[in-house]
């Protein structure tokens, strides 16, 4: 749509997770680590939750595409399940087929693969994404498919990624259990407003083909108030920010053209009023309990926190990114950006035949004074007359206006 105009080889604020464009901010990075540690410890539960919108499964993205390949990975993503169906789409996912199995024919096939999976010298991971939706019964069948270990490791390792209602979920007396097995819990907070700067411009340079374009810091410092540091709303304004200046002809953008932006996203309903939208407050919330020793790693070991941080209880209060209204209309937003786009598109191909009319004319005036100055004058007049019939302009122009406007036409700029 926008990418030749503006030199880019993609969109740059695309909604998908790609984990090219991740970011490497100081939360993210240390989100990183976490996993990281957590993975090669090989021991217990990985909570991560952060915000709707706040690039957990960007995160996770980038670390699964950095798994090596002794590594087996299952992932599920639709968690509306009961304990059968997810044990059933565990399986799915790994490669078996748990039709026409009970129960405890599927948990002993699934303990058979892992035990084999380990005897090829496997590691087998399984990635839980929106876990918030996992019921008390599901989180608990997830404890007991845990027990499956041996005498130094856990035969299947857990990552569980939701938004902050996971951890109140986590801190039901029913799961003490499950929530004594967790090595690592890490809350991905939002960006403050120089990590917005950097996020911002940093896509912009991953998507440009040269000279990549730069939002400036007033500009961003707006966008980070609007969107409360949550870098899917980031994205959707800058997007449409793009979108507005491809349509107007801009390449560079002012706090003014991004409150114009901002406006008319409101005014769409893509986002909620400015006085229901509350910026969120920055808190990280990691646990790492001191009983668990890392072994020897090929990388750093993230700091620890303090021992106040390490004994949080799950149940420890999260500031919430957006309102309640805010993550409502996110969904929907996307929907109506869509049919923004294709509105703007539309007055923007109407614009282009506008132009090329306009040229056109031009050329046909350009050809008439050529023969206005070689051919007799009943040619001329003859001419002329056609060209009118036409349905161009008269020819009885003066030089020096033709002139003029075909030195703008050439200079791409509109005659009228």
């Amino acid at each position: 749509m926008y990418e030749r105009f503006y030199n880019l080889r993609e969109r740059p604020f695309a909604l998908s997770p790609d984990p090219e464009y991740l970011y490497p901010s100081r939360v993210h990075q240390e989100a990183l680590d976490y996993l990281r540690y957590g993975l090669e410890s090989q021991a217990g539960f990985i909570v991560i939750t952060g915000e709707i919108g706040s690039g957990k499964t960007t995160l996770l993205q980038a670390l699964l595409r950095n798994v090596d390949n002794q590594t087996t990975v299952g992932r599920i993503v639709n968690t509306m399940l009961d304990p059968r169906e997810l044990l059933e789409s565990i399986m799915i996912d790994f490669g078996l087929d748990p039709s026409g199995r009970s129960k405890p024919l599927m948990v002993r096939e699934l303990s058979q693969y892992l035990v084999d999976q380990r005897l090829a010298g496997r590691l087998v991971l399984l990635v839980i994404d929106e876990a918030q939706n996992l019921g008390l019964g599901a989180l608990e069948e997830l404890r007991m498919l845990s027990n499956l270990e041996t005498e130094k490791s856990k035969l299947l390792q857990v990552v569980l990624v939701g938004q902050p209602n996971l951890r109140d979920k986590l801190s039901a007396p029913e799961l003490e259990q499950l929530r004594q097995r967790i090595t690592v819990s890490y809350h991905l907070p939002p960006l403050d407003a120089g990590e917005t700067f950097n996020y911002i411009n940093h896509r912009l340079r991953h998507a440009a083909l040269g000279t990549p374009m730069v939002f400036p810091r007033p500009a961003t410092d707006l966008i980070h108030a609007r969107s409360g540091g949550v870098p899917r709303i980031i994205n959707v304004i800058c997007d449409a920010a793009l979108v507005f200046g491809y349509a107007e002809e801009r390449h560079t953008f002012d706090a003014p053209v991004i409150l114009e932006v901002l406006d008319e996203l409101e005014t769409t309903g893509v986002l909620p009023p400015a006085s229901t939208a509350h910026a969120p407050a920055r808190r990280d919330v990691v646990h790492a309990p001191a009983a668990v020793e890392a072994p020897a790693r090929t990388i750093a070991a993230p700091p620890m926190p303090p021992p106040a941080a390490r004994s949080a209880p799950l149940s420890q209060p999260v500031a919430v990114a957006t309102s309640g209204a805010a993550a409502a209309t996110l969904d929907a937003g996307a929907e109506q950006v869509r049919r923004e786009l294709e509105r703007r598109e539309a007055l923007v191909r109407q614009r282009e035949a506008e132009l090329a009319e306009q040229r056109r004319v031009l050329a046909e005036e350009y050809r008439l004074l050529r023969a206005q100055r070689s051919a007799p004058a009943p040619a001329i007049e003859s001419a002329s007359l056609r060209f009118q019939v036409a349905g161009g302009a008269p020819a009885a122009y003066e030089t020096g206006t033709f002139w003029r406007r075909l030195k703008r036409f050439m200079l791409g700029v509109s005659p009228s």
